[in-house]
């Protein structure tokens, strides 16, 4: 069984792969098959979803941040299929992938964030570490958060937070931050947070979680424009799938998963003519089917052992032949 294959593997310890064995099942890789990953991350899902693909089968991992090399290295050493890695975005990824002639099987995105990620400080995606106010999932992009914080307009910080992070206060802690970062620049996570927490009510500090969550939520899409190479990503990815190819993404908040399911939802419409019309006048057909008819959500008894996977929403459709 994965989960029986996962327990096995020597640095899943640090990175359980969120709803493991429900997306083996849903996506069922058979031997001889290709396997896209989007975000290998520590290459948790990885070890599950390769696991029957056979000498014959080739695992393609993607990921845009290089320090996930080595846990690439390790699973491709022990790995029964071929591998590739491609460092890149996905949607930059999938396309050249297209571009070359690949065709996939199964397609995976996980877009939460890798547990190495929120565990190293210095990368400063977490508001509850003292560390650099960094956020990128690449390190060689141009723009951190810290950029982002010392240039943007409190116009566009006010948006972002409320479009990105929901945040309900928004406004006072845009203000916040342009007035803060008049007085002394704003340049790790510790600084973010206390902006954030002088800047919402009293009450908000001990209620919904930590107060600067949907803060950083909203930095971290920004600084990565995640929304946009989602976008993007979703449309190369179905266009890399042969027919009988599956799609799979795990979405870890409500701006994703929106995105997600409105997109999977086009591909398995079909006639889209007026209700009452008495025959189909768009000839539209239907280009996937659905896997999951609602989102596929973590059991309680994951939850216990893996608090991060609370939030996961996972979808997934299959191509028709000719979709």
């Amino acid at each position: 069984m994965p989960g029986s294959l996962l327990m096995a593997a020597p640095d899943a310890v640090a990175h359980a792969p969120v709803l493991a064995d429900e997306i083996a099942e849903l996506l069922a890789p058979r031997p001889g098959e290709t396997v896209v990953d989007c975000t290998f991350g520590a290459g948790g899902h990885a070890r599950v979803l390769s696991a029957d693909l056979g000498p014959n089968g080739l695992y393609i991992a993607i990921d845009q941040d290089p320090d996930v090399r080595a846990h690439f290295a390790t699973f491709a050493q022990n790995a029964a299929c071929d591998t590739r890695f491609v460092r890149a975005n996905f949607a930059d990824a999938l396309a050249g992938l297209d571009a070359e002639g690949v065709r996939a099987d199964v397609v995976l995105m996980d877009l939460g964030l890798s547990s190495m990620q929120i565990d190293r400080p210095e990368r400063g995606f977490s508001y509850s570490r003292q560390a650099p106010l960094d956020m990128r999932m690449d390190p060689g992009r141009d723009r951190s958060a810290a950029d982002v914080v010392a240039t943007a307009s409190e116009a566009d910080l006010t948006r972002w937070m409320r479009e990105y992070g929901e945040e309900r206060y928004a406004r006072g802690i845009a203000k916040g931050i342009v007035r803060r970062r008049a007085e002394q620049p704003i340049t790790t996570t510790a600084d973010l947070v206390e902006v954030v927490k002088a800047a919402v009510p009293t009450a908000a500090l001990f209620a919904g979680g930590h107060p600067a969550k949907r803060v950083f939520q909203a930095l971290r899409i920004v600084v990565n424009e995640e929304l946009d190479v989602l976008e993007e990503g979703l449309d190369e990815a179905f266009a890399l799938l042969a027919p009988g190819g599956r799609l799979g993404v795990i979405c870890f908040h409500s701006l994703e998963d929106r995105m997600v399911k409105r997109f999977m939802r086009d591909r398995v419409r079909g006639c889209i003519c007026p209700p009452g019309m008495p025959v189909c006048g768009c000839g539209r057909q239907s280009a996937a089917a659905a896997i999951t008819t609602r989102a596929v959500k973590p059991s309680p008894e994951e939850i216990d052992v893996n608090p991060r996977a609370h939030s996961a929403r996972f979808r997934a459709i299959v191509r028709r032949a000719g979709g």
